[in-house]
């Protein structure tokens, strides 16, 4: 990235002299190594670049319906309850512009049901969103199935694949996905700049209405001037990823295998929240201790530790978790969890440290826990009219 925020400070738009030449190149270049992290057949004019998943998801959803909805070929739209926020808030838009919008449901372990969706499909579906990874619990989804699902009845299949994409095998062609949206600094990359795939090859050619109007960049899809230094580093990233990503969930998998069970066997009463942990991206803990407030438990490990109750987006609410709730989670127990993130870096020892302050601080506060002590003496703090 470093020489282009100097020498090679160049417009990528500028195509009249060699400093803008340059730069095109460089764009270029990042556009194939992220079209290859996908399997994109056409990085050239299938991957849009943005400012991050968040504008990626309102482009392709937005994009997609509005464009449906103007021709006339269908006003209905199906998510899931669960979804990142980008992807819930612009469904609501698109209800308030008119259009009918399906929330599909989770089971307790956040993956969707595969007969909900096919009842939910009608001929007027423009468009299925279904994320690859959950954020909050790293719950993976059938994405194949989903898309074939939804093309049998002509609809497009979006995908927010953020959390997922370069840590577990993901192809747009195996996955027969029409729109993935991703982002830099998930990878490692830099933060504010990110991508979204729109197929352009085959028989479904997606066709989306822009949403920002200007100069006409990214083929008419996302006007500005484009991030040259970020989308170099997004390239970059994306090259990384490709060829260590999957090997690197295996070793961090293992860490988060050993924090788990350090937690369980020092504290002897830990909830893990949804999906077992082989079948949950390598990198993501969610757990709930009982008797305790989660955030209590944030504010106690936030000097030497980086952990959140929910979604980053929204750790600043002091509402429980939306994506544990809709899985059936009781408020008490949604309250009280804590995501953990491990990734490239972390060693054994990070994670024996973080156990070992973890269960100082749990017993700490469940020592000031009311219903904790009456648990201990084999009372039921249930039955208690607080």
């Amino acid at each position: 990235m470093l020489p282009h925020f100097g020498p090679d400070f160049g417009n990528a738009s500028s195509r009249s002299h060699a400093f803008g030449w340059r730069a095109q190149e460089a764009v270029e270049k990042a556009r194939s190594q992220v079209g290859h992290l996908i399997g994109a057949t056409l990085p050239s004019k299938e991957i849009v670049f943005a400012s991050g998943a968040t504008e990626s998801d309102n482009l392709a959803i937005k994009g997609v319906m509005r464009q449906s909805m103007a021709e006339g070929r269908g006003d209905h739209l199906i998510t899931v309850c669960t979804e990142h926020k980008a992807v819930v808030d612009s469904a609501r838009r698109m209800e308030r512009e008119g259009a009918s919008v399906t929330w599909l449901s989770v089971n307790e372990q956040g993956l969707i049901d595969l007969d909900e969706l096919r009842d939910a499909l009608t001929d007027q579906t423009a468009l299925v969103s279904v994320m690859l990874a959950n954020n909050e619990t790293g719950c993976i989804q059938p994405i194949r199935a989903i898309a074939e699902l939804a093309h049998e009845r002509g609809a497009l299949m979006h995908c927010d694949a953020t959390q997922g994409v370069g840590r577990i095998a993901f192809s747009v062609e195996e996955n027969g996905v029409d729109l993935v949206s991703f982002t830099a600094h998930k990878i490692y990359g830099p933060k504010g700049v990110g991508a979204l795939y729109v197929r352009r090859s085959g028989a479904r050619r997606v066709r989306l209405m822009a949403d920002l109007d200007g100069g006409g960049q990214e083929r008419g899809l996302r006007s500005g001037t484009l991030n040259v230094p970020g989308i170099v580093g997004f390239g970059a990233a994306c090259e990384l990823m490709s060829q260590e990503g999957v090997a690197e969930s295996v070793s961090v998998g293992r860490l988060r295998d050993h924090l788990y069970g350090r937690l369980s066997e020092g504290l002897g009463d830990v909830w893990l929240n949804g999906p077992t942990l082989d079948n949950r991206l390598a990198g993501n803990l969610n757990v709930s201790f009982p008797h305790i407030d989660g955030e209590s438990l944030i504010l106690a490990l936030q000097q030497r530790v980086a952990v959140s109750s929910g979604a980053a987006c929204t750790s600043s609410s002091m509402e429980p978790s939306y994506v544990l709730r809709a899985m059936g989670l009781s408020k008490d127990r949604a309250d009280g969890s804590v995501r953990f993130g491990l990734g490239r870096g972390h060693t054994q020892a990070d994670v024996d440290s973080v156990a070992n302050y973890t269960i100082e601080q749990v017993q700490r506060l469940r020592e000031l826990s009311v219903s904790w002590r009456m648990e201990q003496r084999g009372e039921d703090p249930a039955e208690i009219d607080w």
